[in-house]
């Protein structure tokens, strides 16, 4: 029997070894810890907005008017209204990416769109600072973009800097790097905003950035070794009309499925976190008492994921392949969605946020990032931007949506929705694994 005391140990070597085999792996652990430590620093403040019950703090006066020209409560729709609005933004600016990848090289776009996301978070800090109506909204709405689109173009990213054998040995300890900055960023916001204020955070996350912007310069000269060994041209522009990534997801098997797992996934996490809402609300009046619940939720998903991505992301991955990784965390939410709808307690609903969101960024995540090496640079570029923001603010705001009206009927009809919802997440795991069998194996690019 294998002495479970020696892993860890085992694992610090691996991951020593890993660095030194790989001089990129330690631009990419900086970069995606700077860039998840940066929006958690912030998340705290835009979390404060949501959950705000004085509408007048987070919507702008022209909102207020027509609602109460209207009779509507504003106040008790503010996170429907936000997702809404958030997805609609998504829908506007998903061309306006798609045309700057289609005209513009990786070497050109990337540091634009970070140069882009420091100039937001500067005219932020003047938008708290000055009291402008509406910032509430405005700031919530931009957070939920940003957080999408970086991570959307770091994976992306990442898929040119390593291949598909690479990808399988490094993702898990990049992932973990990213969870830790996770972890630290709210930390971050608790040590300094009594000392300098709400309103100069964003400076403090738009530093993290810079360092993200820096990453990216270092990892283009490995991006163009890389795709120079897969015979493609590295720094053209990725070619295809602005609509190219909805064509090639309607097209590709994989892509859809891909889609579909994203649609469906983000749906049981919408609809966990608002019910958790409402039965935190029951049963922790308190604000010491809930906020007490989320911390535990909180550490113990940071405390799982670290420890899933060290010792089991990378050995199923090589091992295995994606399967294990798409279906097992599909398999355990059906079952927690299951007994949910049998006996909704708090604990229990504890438990299922804690699987959830760990088997999301511990195994399903690097699974579904890994499946990027081995597709075409413009499905990496186009489709995978559609399926991350598109398709996962489509979720959030159909789900959203949906909660509201199945919680007159209670917590047990809400959680047994769910359970066909995580059906629908099996489904499209499934999909993925069997169109993921007809994938070259290899680090070779294919066509674009």
């Amino acid at each position: 029997m294998t002495d479970r005391s020696a892993d860890v140990p085992r694992a610090r070597g691996q991951f020593r070894t890993a660095l030194r085999e790989s001089p990129p792996l330690w631009w990419a652990l900086l970069y995606f810890f700077c860039l998840l430590c940066g929006y958690y620093v912030l998340r705290p403040v835009r979390d404060a907005m949501g959950a705000s019950s004085d509408a007048a703090t987070v919507f702008p006066a022209f909102m207020l008017d027509w609602a109460a020209a209207r009779d509507i409560a504003l106040g008790e729709f503010t996170l429907q209204v936000l997702f809404t609005g958030t997805f609609f933004v998504m829908l506007v600016l998903q061309p306006l990416y798609g045309a700057l990848v289609s005209r513009f090289p990786r070497r050109v776009f990337l540091p634009v769109v970070y140069l882009f996301f420091i100039a937001c978070l500067g005219a932020f800090r003047w938008a708290f600072d000055s009291g402008l109506p509406g910032r509430g909204a405005l700031f919530f709405i931009w957070i939920a973009v940003f957080n999408l689109f970086a991570v959307s173009v770091f994976w992306s990213f990442m898929a040119d800097v390593f291949d598909n054998a690479h990808a399988k040995r490094y993702y898990g300890y990049i992932g973990a790097g990213g969870t830790v900055g996770a972890f630290l960023g709210p930390i971050v916001t608790t040590t300094l905003v009594g000392r300098i204020g709400v309103e100069n955070l964003p400076l403090v996350s738009a530093g993290f950035l810079a360092v993200c912007l820096l990453c990216i310069l270092k990892l283009r000269e490995w991006a163009r070794r890389n795709e120079t060994r897969r015979a493609t041209h590295d720094e053209r522009a990725i070619g295809g009309s602005v609509w190219a990534g909805l064509k090639l997801i309607v097209r590709d098997p994989l892509l859809r499925g891909l889609a579909l797992l994203m649609f469906f996934g983000v749906g049981v996490g919408t609809l966990l976190y608002n019910e958790q809402a409402a039965i935190v609300r029951l049963s922790y009046p308190s604000a010491e008492a809930a906020t007490r619940y989320y911390s535990m939720i909180d550490w113990a998903v940071n405390g799982l994921t670290i420890a899933v991505q060290l010792l089991l992301t990378r050995w199923l991955l090589r091992r295995y392949g994606v399967a294990p990784l798409l279906l097992l965390p599909a398999c355990a939410i059906l079952i927690g969605f299951s007994l949910l709808a049998a006996s909704p307690y708090p604990l229990l609903v504890a438990l299922v946020q804690v699987a959830t969101r760990a088997s999301e960024f511990s195994l399903s995540k690097p699974a579904r990032e890994t499946l990027y090496t081995r597709v075409s640079r413009e499905s990496r570029y186009k489709a995978k931007a559609v399926i991350d923001t598109a398709v996962y603010r489509g979720s959030d705001v159909t789900f959203v949506w949906v909660h509201k009206a199945l919680a007159t009927l209670g917590s047990q009809v809400v959680f047994l929705a769910g359970v066909g919802i995580a059906a629908g997440m099996l489904a499209g795991a499934w999909r993925v694994v069997r169109a993921e069998r007809r994938l070259p194996d290899r680090g070779r690019d294919p066509a674009v």
